[in-house]
């Protein structure tokens, strides 16, 4: 996959994550738990655009981290509204796996980052 596939990807889980969070129910609950999720759903797209300008290796792997912290807890924000029974599973069930591919892609990533970084610690990428 081109890094332009995977912004385009990451985007339009921002999207997607953009129509979830206004479609939660209103009351207090779904509120804090849906800006909680678009906050973090929405910085898988952006962090993954920074990576994409690193410096340095040390600095794509940092901001690849910060991909794959924001993709972890946007997963845990949608677990919480499945299990506290506001939204179906089966509403949530492409949106996650979407997000577990894209979190799976940047862990390989980022071993893939390390262990290059190992053999050549001067290389830039």
């Amino acid at each position: 996959m081109t890094e332009s596939e995977f912004k385009r990807r990451t985007k339009d889980v921002a999207l997607r994550i953009i129509k979830l969070a206004d479609s939660l129910p209103k009351i207090r609950s779904a509120d804090v738990i849906g800006k909680q999720l678009l906050r973090s759903g929405t910085s898988i797209g952006a962090n993954y655009r920074a990576a994409c300008r690193g410096k340095s290796v040390a600095d794509v792997i940092h901001k690849l981290s910060i991909v794959e912290e924001e993709a972890d807890e946007a997963l845990y924000w949608m677990e919480l509204l499945v299990d506290a029974e506001i939204v179906p599973e089966r509403k949530l069930i492409s949106l996650s796996a979407e997000i577990n591919e894209i979190l799976s892609m940047i862990v390989a990533s980022i071993k893939t980052m390390r262990a290059r970084k190992t053999i050549d610690p001067k290389s830039k990428i």
